[in-house]
């Protein structure tokens, strides 16, 4: 393969090499699940879910593997705020998030383990850091000893006084009173009153949140991945710490590479909870946003980018979603009355079976794709090539809807079906696809309306423009059914 990474360990741009030829391990930092996702997970997790489609489009086996941490200091507060338990809290955001990625068109993990399932490989990592002098007890905590671990701060680049700053804050004094070293953290906390606890060698307690990353990743990929994900957020101390304690474990690198993706900004503006612009993926959805809208806004932009949120720019991606949408509609919406027949998949090598300059013209668009994919993820520039594919598609369409098609040369349809089914196939690989519009759109009316136009032009024996307004009607939800004596009757499917 071309691709070209950049990875925040070497802080470089560099060829993607698997550690098995024809396979990728993939380990991508879930959610906390106290609460349900927002505008920054819906960035993270698309941007990751075209890197997954696009290793797969391009013939590798990749195993992706993406936790939830269920053990939390918020879900615990959030539980107690609520009078429910931690399970159940989880539980709750387990299933919001998993409606809330399928909407958003997102593949599911492989495999998505939990904190409270990994418990022993989580007791059995730090019993090992332990052992080898890299951790030690304190009053029933168990602590990471940073200053032995030489290559501590290589992926944040961050010297020590830095990293002492930006975890100030993060844990109480008395905590602090029983670490040997201020940069020191938790892998094991020790129990508190009314707090969940688990059984352990040193007491009763919970696991840290770096820790249960290590586990999970050694448990489910072993001690070595090709790539490890997450926000820009997370470099440090999650990653950082996770780095640490994996690596002095084993005394093996954790990950080939590490891929962050840029904040989401909001006016300009971080955004945050504090400041009133915290926005959830459900909430957007909500309003009318459309899932692939959604997924249009976040890719224009390059992953490891800010990218700010505004309504304008939103509508922007809306605007630019429904020329691409009509292109990827038209041959479900048009294909019977142009000869299409069915949707099938663009067989291989079917745009270098031809000499044509079409076929020529088609190869470069796919190249381009590739090129722009193939360097670092350029979702913009492949984008750029969706839109030029869909241009004449547009255009065939607008014909199509004023019933101005009469005329064209059947070689130029078929071209215009080749173009449509690579369109589809790479949008494909970007996780776009074709959004029907709700049913509820069309009232009684109006789909009695189209009926009627339909009967007319099957009197006219203008059985295209027939098949033309039945498929879009079935587009919209909406089947006819034809019986004796010319009657057609409709249900919203």
């Amino acid at each position: 393969m071309s691709l070209r990474l950049t990875n925040t360990l070497t802080r470089r741009t560099e060829p993607f090499t698997p550690l098995t030829p024809g396979k990728a391990s993939i380990y991508c930092c879930g959610v906390t699940v106290y609460d349900l996702c927002h505008l920054g997970h819906a960035r993270s997790y698309i941007n990751w879910d075209v890197l997954r489609r696009f290793l797969i489009w391009r013939g590798l086996e990749v195993t992706f593997v993406q936790n939830f941490t269920d053990i939390d200091d918020k879900i615990v507060k959030r539980a107690c705020e609520q009078n429910s338990s931690m399970t159940e809290v989880s539980e709750r955001n387990i299933d919001a998030f998993h409606q809330d990625m399928d909407a958003l068109g997102i593949l599911r993990p492989d495999r998505m383990p939990r904190a409270t399932q990994c418990l022993d490989g989580i007791r059995n990592l730090i019993s090992e850091l332990e052992a080898k002098g890299a951790a030690y007890s304190a009053g029933g905590d168990v602590y990471f000893a940073v200053m032995k671990h030489a290559g501590y701060g290589k992926l944040s680049g961050r010297d020590l006084s830095e990293q002492q700053d930006n975890a100030a804050g993060r844990i109480a004094d008395a905590e602090e009173a029983r670490k040997q070293h201020p940069f020191d953290f938790a892998l094991w906390k020790g129990a508190k009153p009314e707090e969940p606890s688990f059984p352990s060698p040193w007491g009763d307690g919970r696991p840290g949140w770096h820790i249960e990353c290590s586990a999970m990743v050694r448990a489910e990929l072993g001690d070595t991945i090709d790539i490890h994900l997450g926000g820009a957020d997370l470099v440090f101390p999650h990653h950082e710490n996770e780095i640490a304690q994996s690596e002095a474990a084993t005394g093996r690198q954790l990950a080939q590479v590490w891929m962050h993706n840029g904040m989401v900004n909001v006016g300009g503006q971080k955004m945050s909870k504090s400041l009133g612009n915290f926005t959830t993926i459900r909430a957007l959805l909500e309003s009318g946003v459309s899932a692939m809208t959604l997924r249009l806004f976040v890719l224009q932009a390059h992953y490891r980018k800010p990218l700010d949120f505004t309504a304008e720019a939103l509508e922007a991606a809306a605007t630019g979603w429904k020329g691409l949408n009509a292109a990827l509609g038209l041959g479900d919406r048009h294909g019977v009355p142009l000869g299409w027949g069915s949707p099938s998949p663009l067989p291989d090598g079917a745009l270098q079976s031809g000499s044509g300059s079409a076929d020529q013209a088609l190869q470069g668009l796919e190249q381009r794709f590739i090129e722009a994919m193939d360097d670092d993820l350029n979702s913009s520039g492949a984008l750029a090539v969706l839109f030029d594919l869909a241009k004449p598609l547009r255009a065939l369409a607008n014909r199509l809807e004023r019933g101005d098609a009469a005329g064209l040369p059947g070689e130029e349809v078929q071209t215009l079906a080749t173009r449509w089914l690579l369109l589809r196939d790479l949008a494909a690989v970007l996780g776009l696809r074709h959004e029907a519009e709700a049913a509820a759109a069309l009232d009684d009316t109006a789909i009695d309306a189209a009926i009627a136009d339909r009967t007319a032009a099957k009197a006219a024996k203008n059985y295209a423009e027939a098949d033309r307004i039945r498929a879009e009607l079935t587009a919209q939800g909406i089947e006819l059914i034809d019986k004796p004596g010319g009657i057609t009757e409709w249900i919203r499917s």
